[in-house]
């Protein structure tokens, strides 16, 4: 990883483009920055840091939260048609500001470009063995992108993740050049609240930390495009809803993330934070979900990944995409990516895609679920 100082400083040049190509409607801007760049570094002066366990408060906290840097509304999900056919699919908008809301309303203008907004979507057709990825980008002005908490509303241009009633179920529409999605989900079991309450420690430093709730079930069905063929498809989907100002280490490169969704009704999130050094941060942890919906934490003492196979990027990155899993509880499964090109080839890189399951003793699918890998 740069040092911070260097992080900082590509960070402001890349958001500052962004900000400039996304007023002026042109062309994507050069790639530049990983997810733990852009969304790690250290605190800045003025933002609120995620410090101490707090009572979240719903629907208010479904929505923005401008005293904090970043933050983003993130959805995952497998669908299938009712002949079988799988889809995996991604939609997610970050909030990234770029001075404190003091300083904005001192601006005195509701085109002052304090905020950036940025969407990527992808669909993941497994039986063709392709992974098709959008973005835009925004800054927060008026009717261009914004969030609001009751009702859910999340948008940048005719992107959006909306509820109508204040409640479930919560509608997304989207869509790119070569494909399209009209979902509608709603909660099958309770949030959860990751980490201590919410509170989810990246490190020792105070502050390097995140709020942090999902929903691990979400019942899900509707319509997808994949170019020029309409699929009606259900499913399940996962939302993860985060916020912070510095969540990563000088020495933390980046996550391996697992949400996984069980045949028998239970869920498996872990997020494994690697060092410079290749070693796994005592940090990484996540919830056990059984299937009435009590959760229990898990540490890095609990549980072990190694990767198995790896997937090589045209920029010679390599990508595990296939990984041994044991815990405490005695599992011990392969998670398995079906198609091993599912890149995020955005302006901000990273991996992102659909996975299945498998037992190891009766190698039969158990569950599927998405995997994230940054900082490769």
């Amino acid at each position: 990883m740069p040092a911070v100082f260097s992080i900082f400083l590509r960070q402001y040049l890349l958001l500052t483009t962004l900000l400039l190509l996304a007023c002026e409607n042109s062309t994507p801007p050069p790639k530049a920055l990983s997810v733990a760049e852009l969304l790690g570094g250290t605190p800045a002066a003025g933002f609120q840091t995620a410090n101490e366990i707090i009572p979240f408060q719903f629907p208010r906290d479904h929505g923005p939260h401008p005293e904090f840097r970043n933050e983003w509304w993130y959805i995952t999900g497998n669908l299938h048609t009712a002949e079988g056919r799988q889809f995996g699919y991604q939609v997610t908008f970050f909030r990234i500001g770029l001075m404190p809301p003091s300083k904005a309303l001192a601006l005195n203008s509701n085109w002052n470009q304090h905020t950036l907004w940025m969407a990527h979507i992808a669909l993941t057709d497994v039986a063709e063995r392709q992974h098709y990825a959008a973005e835009k980008f925004s800054r927060g002005a008026p009717g261009m992108a914004g969030a609001i908490g009751s009702p859910l509303q999340v948008w940048l241009d005719d992107w959006r993740l909306v509820s109508s009633k204040g409640d479930f179920p919560w509608r997304i529409s989207v869509k790119g050049e070569d494909f399209g999605l009209q979902i509608s989900v709603e909660a099958s079991k309770p949030m959860v609240l990751q980490g201590e309450q919410g509170l989810s420690r990246k490190s020792a430093r105070p502050g390097n930390a995140s709020y942090y709730y999902s929903y691990p079930r979400m019942r899900s069905h509707g319509t997808l495009r994949v170019k020029d063929s309409q699929y009606s498809v259900s499913g399940l989907s996962w939302f993860d809803r985060e916020w912070s100002t510095s969540a990563l280490d000088d020495k933390q490169i980046g996550w391996d993330w697992f949400s996984l969704q069980l045949h028998d009704g239970s869920e498996l999130m872990y997020y494994q934070i690697r060092n410079s050094d290749g070693s796994t941060h005592k940090n990484s942890q996540g919830k056990w979900i059984d299937p009435l919906g009590k959760s229990t934490t898990i540490s890095a003492s609990d549980i072990e990944l190694e990767p198995q196979a790896v997937w090589q990027s045209t920029d010679g990155r390599d990508y595990p995409t296939q990984w041994a899993l044991k815990d405490k509880r005695g599992h011990h499964w392969t998670i398995i990516a079906p198609v091993k090109d599912q890149l995020m080839n955005t302006t901000v890189q990273y991996w992102e895609g659909t996975v299945d399951v498998v037992d190891q003793e009766t190698q039969k699918i158990i569950g599927r679920g998405y995997l994230e890998m940054t900082g490769y």
